[in-house]
């Protein structure tokens, strides 16, 4: 969808790729259907086997998806720091949820004490771990937003710009597109109070979906071209404004997509082109402050 009210006149184009038409509303299913199946293939994951996965709740409404078509018990570990409606919708499936108290919001602590927890819970039960921020298949899961960018554009982007939480969208969808788009400029977007790609401090923030206070470990200085940090209350504002100007409903990790998108249409002007993504659907977050 190419936007028309948030951008002025002199500005590039900005085109969002609308994800929240996935099964769970989220470009999420794409890397929980790529995770499980790359187990299977490689023989890693028994049938019927239980599966343990962290996640702020995106993941793992998509894992329980996932699981429930292909019969794999769920164990989640998530917290009280995130939507929910995502621990709603993990449990709609069928899946075991364990949340951990941060009721301060997304701390720099938060993602490793999930990690922990689900080592041993899968210790505990003999569960396969998903491991989402190490699982190469969950960056192959997103390569085909690339591929379809690509298309979709007809080949014409000059600069992408996508909020990095696991990494596995912002790698696999700027590999793909590099690969055909050399000269792409390709841009990540973090939470300015928690902006460790720009070599700042971890903190405390409410962007669900990334900003966890290290750098994921599929994330390559070479794949990032320059790094945007927008703080927590212009995405949220953002994806107010694109709920009602644009018709874009979505969550704060898309309206710092956008906001970012924003900056850099400024930035190259018209007869440019810049992509972003909308994350997921705004649905996940009308019981949080974001829509209050």
């Amino acid at each position: 969808m190419r936007l028309s009210r948030l951008v002025e006149a002199g500005m590039a184009e900005i085109w969002v790729k609308l994800e929240s038409y996935n099964p769970t509303g989220s470009y999420k299913d794409r890397m929980a259907l790529a995770m499980i199946e790359g187990a299977e293939r490689a023989g890693k994951l028994r049938p019927g086997q239980p599966i343990v996965e962290y996640t702020g709740g995106s993941t793992g409404s998509s894992l329980a998806l996932v699981c429930s078509i292909k019969g794999y018990p769920l164990h989640i570990v998530s917290s009280d720091a995130f939507a929910a409606e995502k621990i709603k919708t993990m449990r709609a499936f069928g899946a075991d949820v364990e949340l951990l108290p941060s009721p301060e919001g997304i701390t720099p602590t938060l993602i490793p004490r999930m990690r922990a927890r689900a080592a041993e819970i899968a210790a505990e039960i003999g569960a396969y771990q998903t491991d989402q921020f190490n699982n190469t298949d969950m960056t192959h899961g997103y390569e085909a937003i690339g591929r379809e960018l690509f298309e979709q554009l007809e080949g014409r982007i000059d600069a992408v710009a996508i909020f990095v939480g696991t990494g596995g969208t912002f790698v696999g969808t700027t590999r793909a597109l590099r690969e055909r788009l050399p000269s792409l400029h390709r841009v990540a977007v973090e939470p300015a109070e928690s902006a460790v790609l720009s070599g700042g401090q971890p903190g405390t923030h409410r962007i669900e979906g990334g900003g966890a206070g290290f750098i994921p470990p599929q994330v390559s200085p070479d794949d990032i071209d320059e790094v945007i940090a927008v703080p927590t209350a212009t995405a949220f504002e953002t994806a107010r404004r694109a709920a009602r100007e644009e018709g874009v409903w979505s969550g704060p990790s898309t309206g710092a997509n956008i906001s970012a998108a924003m900056t850099l249409a400024r930035r190259f002007g018209e007869g440019a082109r810049v992509a972003t993504v909308e994350v997921d659907s705004g649905l996940k977050y009308l019981a949080g402050e974001l829509y209050s």
